[in-house]
């Protein structure tokens, strides 16, 4: 063999040792958290000015809903359905939490969400916040909403009209769709329920 084939050789063997090191550093390097789907972190205020954060979905089963107090149809008929949720479930449901989350911080602040959601259902909690942190938490559940601007100057709002059900760990479980049927919403819940 002549001195240029064993320069090549050797030129090989280190391109082969380089490309092991570099797959051995990358596939045994410390694994970072998964970001999951509901995985972030924000700062929000209920109803009442308490303060909430991504914290407010352990320990119990949640079904959490992203809507608007100016809106027409979805929001009302979805809020009534809950309400209507918890009536048919009874003392199943007694470790259910639901959340109203407004994607129009603007107009509805703590007092205005209160007085809306209190009027559906006393087992209903309403969250808003600022701008910033409303959009934190409708990216953490994939949750698309934006202002449509109406013929005499105001808004309204076109947004996910799905409820997302969370188990007692903070998991996502699945979503109930809007105008889904009540038999097959209610088994949903029920299933929630058991696993948390």
């Amino acid at each position: 063999m002549n001195i240029k084939t064993v320069r090549i050789w050797l030129w090989v063997a280190v391109g082969v040792l380089a490309i092991t090191a570099g797959a051995g550093a990358f596939f045994l390097r410390p694994q970072q958290a998964a970001s999951g789907f509901g995985v972030g972190t924000y700062a929000l205020v209920d109803q009442h000015g308490n303060a909430v954060d991504q914290t407010m979905f352990q320990g119990h089963p949640s079904a959490l809903f992203f809507g608007f107090t100016h809106c027409p149809e979805v929001c009302p008929t979805t809020m009534a359905e809950m309400a209507g949720w918890y009536e048919s479930l009874g003392d199943e449901a007694k470790t259910l939490k639901a959340y109203f989350v407004t994607i129009d911080p603007e107009r509805d602040t703590p007092a205005v969400l209160g007085d809306y959601v209190s009027w559906i259902s006393d087992r209903i909690t309403g969250i808003s916040g600022s701008p910033e942190e409303i959009a934190k938490i409708a990216k953490a559940w994939g949750v698309y909403y934006a202002q449509v601007p109406l013929d005499d100057g105001g808004y309204t709002m076109d947004h996910t009209a799905s409820v997302f059900l969370i188990d007692s760990k903070g998991d996502f479980q699945g979503t109930i769709a809007y105008r889904e049927d009540n038999k097959t919403a209610l088994g949903k819940l029920r299933n929630l329920i058991a696993k948390s």
